[in-house]
């Protein structure tokens, strides 16, 4: 962990304890107001100090942090949560939970879409039967 007095962005921070996979999303995420300080929305430039309290809202969740410590580089996520506080209220967790249950594993659903290699086939071989 860092000295408190050495100054740090948003968007570098929420890169470093692994809120965001890129920095760059981070940013994006700091551009469309989607990080908040104190219900305003901040920059990406802003600098963090210990005891601060954010408001994030990602893609997969909302989270309520309290800074506790500064990380200027991406570690470990065992590392990366002993420099902040999860506060986010457990019904904001909760869908969160139902959701994770029923995941999309990459097969299309039957009857539904495009026909397979093997149904383009039988199409085939059935047109031309006809």
């Amino acid at each position: 962990m860092s000295d408190t007095k050495e100054k740090l962005r948003i968007d570098k921070y929420l890169w470093a304890i692994r809120v965001f996979k890129t920095r760059s999303l981070a940013s994006e995420a700091c551009e469309k107001g989607r990080v908040k300080f104190k219900g305003d929305s901040v920059k990406a430039s802003k600098a963090v100090t210990v005891g601060d309290e954010y408001e994030i809202k990602t893609e997969a969740r909302k989270w309520i942090i309290k800074v506790t410590g500064l990380l200027a580089n991406r570690v470990q996520f065992a590392e990366a949560t002993k420099c902040y506080i999860d506060l986010t209220p457990s019904e904001e967790l909760e869908p969160i939970k139902t959701q994770a249950t029923s995941f999309h594993t990459g097969k299309r659903l039957s009857k539904i879409g495009r026909p397979t290699k093997k149904e383009r086939r039988d199409l085939d071989d059935f047109v031309e039967d006809a």
